[in-house]
């Protein structure tokens, strides 16, 4: 186009129009607005200036930031360019050639090692490498210190409440507290979740102990009385006991690590958001169930399976008259203050500089009033006894053990894996970093694997201490080390006094920790108005876990999480699409009203991919929302062609008896037969029989008879949601262009994308039936291409 000093204005078609230079004026002096309206009066589209030198477009420039209202600040683009199909796109374009690695030479590759890859293995290997060297102490130092004291004092009470959970002597919680904090502070990623104990782990743990171990098996020679055979018994059962969950922390941290070096932490994908909250609500329900004989100071069995939450809730009803009444207000009152604290840190969080620690003050409060009331002896009030002073000394895990766990462990593992990863997320996002999921999975894996030599249980992430480290100033890993330094402390120097601990205060502390997972029941009115689908998968996680168990509901729940995923790709949205006037923008036409379709084109989308799962339910919406069924068709066709013919076969029958009856007929009487038989018999009246009437077909027959051409003569299929397209989802595509071809109806395919293509080509899709010709890059091209063919067809048409 040549660059005289004019405005050009575009058609749809991009066909230029000048306004001529007095209009030029009115719209450069903000005399004349060129609003749309005057593009829709003038019947354009879009707007371009060309101007021949500099000085004059500096001061259109100039005259154009006086007067943006004239844009009505929308921009807009005109492309001119041909109507591309597949074919001629990929003739024009030109492939990067890719010379393909041999298995060989990808296994040299990936064993060959420089310095640099050394380097970045081993800082991915250890990210302690690189940031602790970088480590700004004037500014981070003071912060990892509160924030490291404030986790700690969390941590003991919490470490010796859910090792209960865990079926095991509270002692091994305070190591679970220690050692796997510690190592994380070298292998993690994340710089904010605390490491440790935490409920729902603790709980599945607990249920696998009692399951494996059940108080049946050890009391069998300890019927006796005796107050010495009772604590053989109860050390026997505990000592078994921790080697089951020993045995669970090694194998979990096993499995951890092996699918962190194999790379695969997306694993944790297929726990979704409403999966993992159903199932932790269940879990809650659990832990709550488990705490209340500890609360009312009853004895009562463990149980552990399906429907261990009603055994439960049964036993401690059936001795509720037994309840302690000293554990019961000391389990109260430490519940009532609890409350109130986290109720204070809550509303005046930005006031306090660090939370009120009410857990290890009701701990010391509990401990000191134990002490001193002797409620141990006095009241018979279950205390924590017995803790051990200094560490253990390493020792394997018990290998026997693994068949009976190995499930279990993966179940763990994967539950473990996840909660630690979404925090961390939660936190990398808010504080502006990265982490990385395998190199989390392998974190986690040595954490358990390496602790479990040191009579640790199972770990992962705690939400409520992730989120009391991050909000007293935790800058990174330094704060949890500092914390599991505090746990070691008292493992080693006061760990004593924390024996006449009541155990109700625990179960105080874990029931109040639940209040968070509680809420999650909010959950049902989120996702009712939200997803049903979701809602779904809260519910059956939710009670599938309370009722079969954590293992059992875990394993119901992905499955039911996958059966969701194959349902909404089997059963997907189907829509015809028109054009929004004026653009090359299509939308569903019984969404919007300004979508309009084009006269005998149909564009036809599903927001799925095309697969042996939906490739039958693919085809028959196509025929319901286009309205048009070729095999309906081609069978009405053939109906009333057979029906044509045995008419024309009559007739020919009738005909010829007429005519052997004028030859036999004398002569004189010719005249009068020919009347007679002209007259009674059933001879064709322009091919048609007076019986064989047109209200004999159905108004569908009789419409495809009289009108063998269908108003349509093109379809679009819509690509752009498709992912891929399996052998029978081509076999599906091939025979719907077969079928609608012998209707007289054109197909066409429009942005398919460059995999589906590839697999369309791997899949021998492509032949004489269906060609490349008949993808096209957009679904505007492919209108435009059947518009113009549609236009060939009717021209040639009225030439003959």
């Amino acid at each position: 186009m040549t660059s005289h000093h004019h405005l050009g204005l575009y058609n749809e078609d991009c066909s230029s129009k000048v306004i001529d230079s007095a209009s030029w004026q009115w719209i450069v002096s903000g005399k004349m607005k060129l609003t749309n309206d005057y593009l829709a009066l003038k019947g354009l589209e879009t707007v371009e200036l060309f101007f021949p030198d500099s000085s004059s477009v500096k001061s259109t420039m100039e005259h154009a930031q006086e007067h943006e209202a004239c844009l009505e600040q929308t921009q807009r683009y005109c492309v001119e360019r041909p109507i591309y199909n597949q074919e001629l796109l990929q003739g024009q374009l030109h492939r990067r050639e890719r010379t393909p690695q041999t298995l060989r030479q990808k296994i040299a590759h990936s064993c060959r090692c420089s310095s640099k890859k050394a380097k970045s293995h081993l800082y991915s290997f250890l990210p302690i490498l690189k940031w602790l060297p970088r480590y700004p102490v004037k500014e981070y130092l003071l912060g990892d210190i509160i924030s490291g004291i404030s986790t700690g004092v969390m941590q003991l009470p919490q470490g010796l409440a859910y090792a209960l959970l865990a079926a095991v002597p509270p002692v091994f919680g305070l190591y679970s507290s220690f050692y796997p904090v510690f190592l994380y502070t070298f292998f993690g990623t994340s710089k904010h979740i605390s490491i440790g104990t935490f409920a729902v782990i603790s709980m599945m743990v607990g249920g696998i102990a009692v399951r494996q171990v059940p108080d049946e098996i050890i009391s069998v020679g300890y019927n006796s009385t005796n107050v010495t055979d009772s604590l053989e018994y109860f050390h026997a059962r505990d000592t078994k006991r921790v080697q089951v969950a020993v045995t669970l922390a090694f194998l979990s941290g096993i499995i951890q690590l092996c699918l962190g070096f194999l790379r695969f932490g997306f694993v944790a994908i297929y726990l979704t958001e409403p999966l993992v909250r159903g199932f932790t609500t269940a879990a809650a329900i659990h832990v709550f169930t488990s705490q209340l004989k500890y609360l009312l100071g009853v004895k009562t069995k463990r149980y552990s399976g399906p429907l261990s939450v009603v055994y439960s809730i049964a036993a401690v009803l059936s001795k509720i008259t037994t309840t302690n009444i000293a554990a019961l207000i000391v389990g109260l009152t430490c519940i009532v203050l609890l409350l109130i604290g986290k109720e204070i840190n809550l509303r005046f969080k930005k006031k306090l500089p660090v939370p009120i620690p009410m857990e290890i003050i009701v701990v010391i409060i509990g401990t000191g009033v134990s002490a001193g009331m002797n409620l141990s002896e006095s009241y018979s009030v279950d205390v924590v006894g017995n803790i051990p002073k200094g560490l253990r000394a390493p020792a394997v895990p018990e290998m026997q053990l693994i068949p009976a766990v190995f499930v279990d462990a993966i179940a763990i593992a994967i539950v473990g894996f996840s909660m630690a990863v979404s925090m961390a997320k939660i936190f990398a996002l808010k504080h502006g970093y990265t982490i990385d999921g395998n190199q989390e999975l392998i974190a986690l894996g040595i954490c358990n694997s390496v602790g479990s030599f040191f009579q640790s249980f199972p770990v992962t992430c705690s939400m409520s201490r992730s989120l009391v480290q991050e909000s007293t100033g935790g800058k990174t890993q330094i704060a949890g080390a500092l914390s599991s330094i505090m746990v070691l402390l008292v493992i080693v120097a006061i760990g004593y006094l924390f024996e006449p601990l009541p155990q109700t205060v625990l179960a105080a502390i874990v029931m109040v920790n639940l209040k968070g997972m509680f809420k999650q029941f909010g959950d049902i009115m989120h996702f009712w108005r939200t997803s049903k689908i979701e809602l779904a998968i809260w519910l059956v996680a939710f009670v599938a876990s309370l009722f079969l168990g954590l293992d059992y509901g875990l394993l119901t729940a992905v499955t039911f999480a996958m059966i969701t995923v194959i349902y909404r790709t089997q059963s997907p949205q189907y829509r015809i699409l028109g054009q929004i006037p004026d653009t090359d923008i299509y939308c569903g036409v019984e969404e919007y009203e300004e979508a309009k379709e084009y006269p005998g084109i149909k564009i036809f989308q599903a927001n799925a991919s095309l697969y042996f799962a939906n490739s039958e339910s693919y085809a028959s919406a196509l025929k319901k929302k286009t309205g048009l069924d070729p095999c309906a068709i081609l069978a009405a066709r053939r109906k009333a062609q057979k029906r044509h013919a045995r008419e024309i076969k009559e007739a020919n029958k009738l005909r010829k008896k007429a005519v052997l009856k004028l030859v036999n007929t004398p002569t004189n009487d010719v005249e009068a037969t020919v009347k007679h038989e002209i007259a009674n018999d059933e001879l064709p009246i322009n091919g048609n029989f007076a019986d064989a009437s047109v209200e004999d077909m159905s108004p569908d027959e009789h419409e495809h008879f009289v009108d063998s051409k269908p108003n349509i003569h093109s379809l679009i299929l819509d690509f752009t949601p498709v992912n891929f397209v399996d052998s029978v989802g081509a076999k599906t595509l091939k025979s719907i262009i077969k079928e609608y071809k012998e209707v007289g109806v054109s197909v066409c395919i429009a942005s398919c994308s460059g995999p589906v293509m590839n697999e369309l080509t791997r899949l021998k899709f492509f032949d004489n039936t269906a060609t490349r010709e008949l993808l096209f890059h957009s679904i505007h091209d492919a209108v435009l291409a059947c518009q113009v063919k549609d236009r060939q067809e009717a021209s040639f048409t009225d030439r003959l």
